[in-house]
């Protein structure tokens, strides 16, 4: 599964599974933070529909996605709640400002575009395989399940932006855009795995 994700995702470092010790010595944290997650990604979306509102086609996957998002939220929420804990604060997320640097300001508007997609698409891909990770990995028997629907959601997400982003990215080298970000994304790597994060 694993070598078959990373052809999917195209993602250039794995996560140490040990990462999954760090996130079970505090289940409450994990779930505040995956809560917050899925609440940005609705936002992004939410966001992308203001940006790119002469899409049709990018209004109503980002629809469907914001929607998605704000469910899997919501589904944390009740995870939280049968655990007797609450949501805690949000949650900044230095992986995401770390993959914001790599985006490059200006350019016209479909360059625009096509960077939020990819930018997009990154986050997702990551979130789909710490997803995986927790599915196999975790000792919770419920969140196994949980984590596994999660990830085949995160997966289809992924694949929407990608398709998107070749579909407008007329003029724009989009794969070697992806490569080159993907090269990036590895090279942040290095200092996230560490902590009870989704992304950290």
């Amino acid at each position: 599964m694993e070598k078959q994700e990373k052809v999917m995702l195209g993602l250039k470092m794995a996560t140490d599974p040990r990462w999954v010790n760090v996130v079970e010595k505090n289940i409450a944290e994990i779930l505040t933070d995956h809560a917050w997650c899925e609440q940005k990604a609705a936002t992004n979306a939410i966001t992308n529909i203001v940006k790119f509102s002469e899409f049709p086609d990018v209004v109503d996957t980002m629809t469907r996605i914001a929607l998605e998002e704000m469910e899997h939220f919501q589904m944390v929420c009740e995870r939280i709640k049968e655990r007797n804990l609450v949501l805690g604060p949000e949650r900044r997320d230095p992986y995401v400002r770390d993959l914001a640097k790599f985006i490059k300001t200006g350019g016209n508007h479909k360059y625009q575009l096509v960077s939020a997609l990819l930018f997009a698409a990154m986050i997702e891909a990551r979130s789909c395989e710490r997803f995986r990770i927790l599915s196999e990995n975790i000792k919770d028997e419920s969140l196994k399940e949980f984590y596994y629907e999660l990830m085949v959601s995160e997966a289809g997400h992924y694949t929407a932006f990608i398709k998107l982003a070749k579909k407008h990215g007329e003029g724009i080298d989009v794969d070697k855009k992806w490569q080159e970000f993907l090269d990036y994304e590895a090279s942040l790597m290095e200092k996230y795995g560490k902590e009870e994060s989704i992304h950290g």
